[in-house]
């Protein structure tokens, strides 16, 4: 008997750009049968930013039909670890969920070269985590 695989759940703000990059990246990176995840903004836009899909594509990873979600209780309490972005007080508090917070710059506005490093130290953030995750 096979278990589903365990669910990571990356959120910040708009779900716009860093959070988008993060799932983007873990689904990419990780083996689908053990780990997978999503993304979520406790204040959605209405798309992801032009110049996270653009750099995202630079690396192989198409998040032009991406569509930012609300970030709910209900949502993270399905996951077995929350990773946060910036969301600070307004993501949502589960009692037995393992919460980080990674500080990372909003790509919202920037310099593509910026979202850029944004988007490499996010994807060595991910690897880093898969290392470690879920056996810690």
């Amino acid at each position: 008997m096979t278990s589903a695989p365990q669910l990571v759940l990356f959120a910040c703000v708009h779900n716009a750009g860093r959070s988008q990059m993060a799932a983007a990246w873990l689904n990419h990176l990780a083996d689908p049968t053990k780990l997978r995840a999503l993304s979520a903004g406790t204040d959605p836009a209405a798309g992801v930013h032009p110049v996270v899909v653009q750099v995202m594509q630079e690396v192989g990873i198409n998040l032009e039909g991406s569509i930012p979600q609300r970030l709910t209780t209900e949502l993270a309490s399905q996951a077995s670890l929350l990773i946060t972005m910036g969301c600070g007080e307004a993501c949502p508090v589960i009692p037995g969920l393992r919460r980080e917070d990674w500080p990372l710059s909003d790509p919202k506005d920037q310099r593509v070269e910026q979202v850029r490093l944004i988007r490499d130290d996010i994807r060595q953030r991910v690897k880093q985590l898969l290392t470690v995750y879920p056996s810690r």
